[in-house]
Formats: C-alpha cells, sequence, structure tokens
C-alpha cells in the first residue's frame, strides 16, 4: 500500500510498480514497531504528519503511493460517468494524482481521521471542477477567455510561459486597452464571441500606442494592429496552457542503481481479495458519509418550526398541493410556499455548513446536486414515515 504505484497501459490497469527504496523503508519501520502499530489507519497518519513536519520527502512518496487506489477509483467512476468526453482513464487517473498535494495540504486530522476517505471524496469533487472548467474555456473563443481572465492570472499566465517582465507589461498593456474597447460593445455572456475587425485592431493599437508611455516603465516602440493582433492570439494560448497544463505521469520512476520491481498485485478493477476488501471498506465510508448526512438534514428538519414541519410533511408525505396545504392550515398561499422554500432552504444550509467543516469546497454545482438529493432524501423521509404509521 504504501510503497506501490499503478502502472496504465493503452488506457487500462497494466500491474503494480513497486519502488525498492520505499518499500525498503515501510519494512524497516514494519520490522522496528509493534504488531499493535502495523494497521493501514496507523501508517496513513503516521506518514501524513511525518510528511506535515516538512522535513521527509518520503513520507510524501508513500503518501503518494498510499493514495494511488483512491485516485484510481475516482478516475475509473469519472471516466464511467463522462465517457463522451476527449478523456480515457489515464488522463482523469494524473488528474487525480495531481491534486494529491492539494488533498494533502487540505486535509485536517481534526475533523476526518480517515486520509483514504477524505481523498475519495475531495479528489471526485476537484475533478468535476476541473472538467467544468476545462469545458467552459474550451468552448469559448480567444476573444472570450481573454474577457473571463483576471489580470492577477493573466500575469501568472505570461511568466509562466517564459517572458520578461518588459514583455509582461507589453502584452498585459494589449489586453488592457483589447477589453477596453472590444468588451463594452459586445453582449454579455456569449462565450462565443467574435473575432475582432481589422478596424477594431487598429483602435486598439492606437490605445496601446497612446497609453504605452504613461503605463510602461521601460521606452517601448510603437506597435502596428498586426503585430497587437498576434500578441493576444499568443496571449490567449498561454493562458490556457497554464489552467490546463497538458496531463504527465506523476509515477514516472527516475533511474538509479535499483531496479523496480514488479509483483504481481492483483488488478484493482478486478474481483480479487485485495479489490473487493478496498471496495467494502469504500462502500463502508460512503455509508457512513451517507448517515452523517442523514443526520445532518434530520437535525435541521427537526430543528424547524413547528408550521414549517407541518407544511413540508402535508406536501411530501400526503402530496398535497399548496392550495390544498394553504385550506387545512388556514394560510395564505404565499406562506406556504415560502414556509416550503424557507424549510428546504435551512436543511441545504445545514448540509453546506457539514460539507465545508469537513474541508470539502462546495461549489454551485455541488449546490444544485445537493438540492437534488434533499429533494429525493424529503421524498424517501415522508414516505418512511408513512409505510411506518
Amino acid at each position: 500500500m504504501f510503497s506501490t504505484f499503478v502502472q496504465l497501459e493503452r488506457g487500462r490497469f497494466s500491474k503494480w510498480l513497486t519502488d525498492p527504496k520505499l518499500y525498503r523503508n515501510i519494512q524497516n519501520h514494519l520490522e522496528r514497531s509493534s504488531s499493535a502499530l502495523k494497521s493501514e489507519k496507523f501508517w496513513a497518519l503516521y506518514w501524513y504528519k511525518q510528511w506535515r513536519s516538512g522535513f521527509d520527502n518520503l513520507g510524501r512518496m508513500h503518501l503518494l503511493a498510499y493514495l494511488q487506489e483512491p485516485c484510481y477509483w475516482v478516475a475509473s467512476k469519472t471516466f464511467a460517468k463522462f465517457n463522451f468526453s476527449q478523456y480515457i482513464l489515464a488522463d482523469y487517473f494524473q488528474m487525480a494524482i495531481a491534486e494529491v498535494e492539494t488533498i494533502l495540504k487540505d486535509f485536517n486530522l481534526e475533523k476526518s481521521s480517515s486520509l483514504k476517505a477524505y481523498a475519495m471524496m475531495a479528489i471526485s469533487s476537484r475533478l468535476r471542477d476541473i472538467l467544468r472548467q476545462r469545458r467552459e474555456a474550451d468552448i469559448c473563443t480567444n476573444w472570450a477567455l481573454l474577457r473571463k481572465v483576471s489580470k492577477k492570472l493573466l500575469s501568472e499566465a505570461l511568466s509562466e510561459a517564459g517572458l520578461s517582465q518588459s514583455a509582461i507589461a507589453q502584452y498585459r498593456l494589449a489586453w488592457t486597452c483589447f477589453n477596453e474597447l472590444y468588451i463594452q460593445k459586445q453582449l454579455g455572456g456569449n462565450s462565443q464571441l467574435p473575432e475582432p475587425n481589422r478596424q477594431l485592431w487598429e483602435a486598439i493599437a492606437n490605445l496601446y500606442n497612446h497609453q504605452r508611455q504613461s503605463q510602461i516603465t521601460q521606452p517601448t516602440e510603437q506597435r502596428n494592429a498586426e503585430t497587437i493582433e498576434q500578441w493576444l492570439t499568443q496571449t490567449a494560448l498561454y493562458v490556457r496552457a497554464y489552467l490546463f497544463p497538458p496531463v504527465k505521469s506523476l509515477n514516472a520512476f527516475e533511474q538509479n542503481d535499483d531496479t523496480t520491481v514488479t509483483f504481481d498485485l492483483p488488478d484493482p478493477s478486478s474481483e480479487e481479495p485485495m479489490a473487493n476488501m478496498i471496495a467494502e471498506e469504500d462502500g463502508q465510508n460512503r455509508q457512513n458519509q451517507i448517515s452523517q448526512m442523514s443526520n445532518v438534514m434530520l437535525k435541521a428538519l427537526h430543528n424547524m418550526d413547528v408550521k414549517s414541519q407541518e407544511v413540508l410533511k402535508l406536501y411530501y408525505e400526503q402530496g398535497l398541493t399548496q392550495q390544498q396545504i394553504m385550506q387545512q392550515l388556514q394560510m395564505s398561499q404565499p406562506t406556504v410556499s415560502r414556509k416550503l422554500v424557507k424549510g428546504r432552504e435551512s436543511i441545504l444550509a445545514a448540509l453546506i455548513k457539514w460539507s465545508q467543516d469537513l474541508n470539502i469546497s462546495v461549489n454551485s454545482n455541488q449546490i444544485k446536486d445537493m438540492s437534488f438529493a434533499l429533494e429525493e432524501w424529503l421524498r424517501n423521509q415522508y414516505r418512511e414515515y408513512n409505510i411506518n404509521l
């Protein structure tokens, strides 16, 4: 678990590769420890604390090996869900691996004792965010992308591309002039913004030449419309490359005197005992999370005022319309509607707070997913009450 790495070939699991240095290190630690300290949970938290100390690079590598399986499982599920995209399983796996450092930084030992369970949730969330952002960038024209990017991110992208400070200042001023003259003429919210015409490029170049002496500290030459257009086209490419760098394997081993040892360990996607054990553990973690979420929602439900609980019960358990509830409870229709909305919102707010307390970032798409899940939970919850009665 703490020394083996997944190797994928042709988009599928191939074999486990063991790093000899990590293997020897974990073996030495196991031999020196008591039998009571040989559990997976103990070593996961041990290496995490070593990594947090900042003095043990081997601790980081042990954790990277340990999180191979969560990354693989999340990648597999993401691939199955989004198999219409241009990415294969290996791409999703490397995207997941690239998030390990962030996952380790965000993991809070005081709020969650299972690094693997936290990684499963956090990596899944991060992959959804990445796919959404990439799709948004992919459908944008260069001009729409330049409209959306911030000045800070633009500067970072240009710096990452290796441009000098003088060149960055010139590209940034060209971008500012582009925004000032082009964006204000466009309709908001359109991702497919048309290419600027020649007249507009001339105007942008004129504005750049007018402002260069006051906005750029170092003396610079005048630029024509063709140069400004080339700069901004290249800037869009730099931004795309910065936002979404090509996926590279982070599991590659350095060549040294040690020969990488290959063990005949099971394919994690197979039905072998190890896969079953992992799947069982993941299933148990998910059940625990579902149980915790249910408790959070039940508590929020019980904390509502009595009238709100009555409205929700009539709506979900008995299937009454708002008009029928209004007549039965002698309320106005706006009051019934407000109590339905506020009731759901209060449970959703409790669910969001629970997620944030576990260091799980929540964006608008995830809130929408939570809302759908909450609606289903309410229907099932009251249906269960009805059956029991």
